[in-house]
């Protein structure tokens, strides 16, 4: 499935984020959903921009706080509505997608503690935007990699919240690394180049050494801390330059005790769900409506 895709690498993140933006905002009418309320939330003394999707006010359903990718650089509420609307719709849940800071602007850490403040937002404040029965986290990419920290961070000893049931993961980002055979098998030619993931990095990390920081590379993290995870969801596509890091992130969770429900659509590119709304040769609309609802078909069983 080799693809012409936009080469952001020689492009400064401003431009990077013009062009993005263009290519993953839809031009269609979106998926109605009942209500979709748009809000700065304050915390740790700064304003986090989130947008909540709610597909049965008055319904008290579940919460999912979910991150949208874009290699902690590009990106936005906007790039990645389509995904959040359909994870409420199928999901039968209250989504809050939050537009974190990012890099360079804002390099690792700054996405990090958005992520978590946003789902202790969430937690906190459930009763107010109609959601009571449970929280679980989702993310795209760089977006799962946040997703995954967040629940990483809830269960450490010194902040211990909030309480989150599950994790919903598609193609995360989880090792600061180059050296895999997805690397080398998919370099170039499928959406994601391993050069594009070169420069991702470059812009979010402030030196190499966070790059080993657990909360950059979320498979470095100790056994100790993973066998405290909630259960997982993996979403993995056989053409992404990232595969065989989320395998193996997915294996080491299911070694520490963790139980994950892996799926894998060996055809597909990275960013593949964010990619019904677009035209051949990018979009594969049966596979991302398929990845859509088993999304929420998992989020409807753990919920149920």
């Amino acid at each position: 499935m080799e693809v012409d895709a936009p080469d952001i690498t020689h492009l400064s993140p401003e431009q990077a984020r013009a062009l993005l933006g263009d290519f993953f905002t839809p031009d269609v009418e979106p998926e109605p959903i009942a209500t979709v309320d748009e809000r700065k939330i304050r915390a740790d003394a700064r304003d986090i921009r989130v947008r909540i999707y709610d597909p049965g006010p008055g319904r008290n359903l579940p919460a999912v706080v979910y991150f949208h990718g874009g290699g902690w650089v590009v990106g936005n509420l906007d790039t990645h509505d389509t995904v959040a609307r359909a994870l409420a719709s199928e999901g039968e849940c209250v989504v809050v997608s939050v537009d974190y800071r990012k890099g360079p602007e804002h390099p690792f850490p700054g996405a990090v503690e958005d992520a978590y403040l946003a789902t202790k937002w969430v937690a906190d404040r459930a009763d107010e935007i109609g959601a009571g029965r449970g929280l679980a986290v989702a993310g795209e990419s760089a977006g799962g990699t946040l997703a995954t920290v967040v629940a990483q961070m809830a269960i450490e000893k010194d902040i211990g919240s909030p309480q989150i049931d599950h994790q919903l993961l598609f193609y995360p980002v989880t090792n600061h690394s180059y050296t895999t055979r997805s690397y080398e098998e998919n370099s170039e030619n499928y959406f994601l180049t391993a050069r594009g993931m070169v420069w991702f990095w470059n812009h979010y990390l402030r030196d190499d050494t966070d790059g080993a920081n657990p909360r950059a590379s979320p498979l470095r993290a100790p056994r100790r801390v993973l066998a405290e995870l909630p259960p997982v969801t993996l979403f993995t596509s056989g053409y992404d330059p990232l595969r065989d890091e989320q395998f193996a992130y997915g294996e080491a969770l299911e070694d520490a005790g963790v139980s994950v429900e892996h799926v894998h659509y060996e055809d597909m590119i990275h960013d593949f769900v964010n990619m019904s709304q677009l035209s051949e040769p990018f979009s594969d609309i049966e596979a991302a409506n398929d990845a859509h609802e088993r999304a929420g078909e998992a989020l409807r069983t753990v919920f149920e």
